[in-house]
């Protein structure tokens, strides 16, 4: 594929999603009684990857510093 078609369709989905997330939160979206804000759900899952990410390092330093005091 080339390069350029690639970064513009890159772009393109990037901002077609984010628009699709924005009108989701702006407007009321139910489906089946269920609320569709595609935002919030993003939101949620980027806190739910930042707090598993730092418990991954802290286990990380922990295993690095028990290595060091075994020598």
């Amino acid at each position: 594929m080339n390069k350029w078609l690639e970064l513009i369709v890159g772009v393109a989905l990037l901002v077609l999603v984010i628009l699709l997330a924005w009108t989701s939160s702006a407007y009321s979206w139910t489906l089946f009684g269920k609320d569709l804000n595609f935002w919030h759900a993003a939101w949620t899952f980027l806190q739910g990857g930042i707090f598993w990410f730092a418990i991954a390092i802290s286990v990380l330093l922990i295993l690095l510093g028990i290595n060091d005091l075994r020598e």
